[in-house]
């Protein structure tokens, strides 16, 4: 009788395991879709094709991450692409909230949007910073802060500290010595990962 009442006992323990481990991978999968969704959404409100914010959407998207933030994640792959999505609604967040700024300011020219949104999805460089909100400084930056979140994840350490204003503090403190190392200041930098901990790199920006 002990044997099948422990037994029992075990059946439910996997079963609430199993159920967790299905919610956890249900709500990332539904994360993901809603976050491409409201990148997209942003997008068209940005170009003039959505009349509104999609600030309910986004709520939703926030739930989700609030949700699951803090609990135990033991698979691997869910764990990082939780963190890692995480991270790149942090990006995207940071980029909508200063285009919502400059449209309250009203310093938004939606047709330079639209053409660095067409020139970002081709690969083709962007304008020089002073002709638009949106340079391709601002995206190198975006990117690396993106990817620096992403490589933290990845080395399990903490990314809730990592802000453009931290990125690019670090790059501006290290710009003077390595122009002056390399001969030049037309810098290009990555994130790489040494010793277990990412860091910036510099090398020279390839034409």
């Amino acid at each position: 009788m002990c044997n099948g009442l422990l037994k029992v006992a075990e059946n439910r323990h996997l079963k609430r395991i199993l159920k967790g481990f299905m919610a956890i991978a249900d709500d990332v999968i539904l994360l993901d879709q809603k976050l491409n969704e409201l990148i997209t959404k942003y997008e068209q409100y940005f170009i003039g094709l959505e009349k509104r914010e999609p600030l309910q959407l986004l709520a939703e998207v926030e739930k989700l991450v609030r949700r699951n933030t803090g609990v135990p994640i033991n698979n691997t792959m869910y764990k990082h692409r939780f963190t890692t999505l995480v991270a790149r609604l942090g990006t995207y967040r940071e980029r909508w909230n200063r285009v919502v700024k400059l449209m309250e300011e009203g310093r938004y020219s939606r047709d330079r949007f639209i053409s660095d949104l067409h020139q970002n999805q081709k690969g083709v460089p962007k304008r020089k910073e002073t002709e638009a909100p949106f340079s391709s400084a601002e995206a190198d930056l975006d990117r690396l802060v993106q990817e620096f979140r992403e490589a933290r994840t990845a080395c399990n350490l903490s990314a809730d500290k990592i802000t453009r204003e931290l990125i690019s503090t670090t790059i501006e403190k290290q710009k003077p010595l390595l122009a002056e190392k390399l001969g030049t200041d037309n810098l290009a930098f990555r994130v790489v990962i040494e010793n277990g901990k990412p860091k910036l790199k510099a090398g020279l920006r390839k034409h």
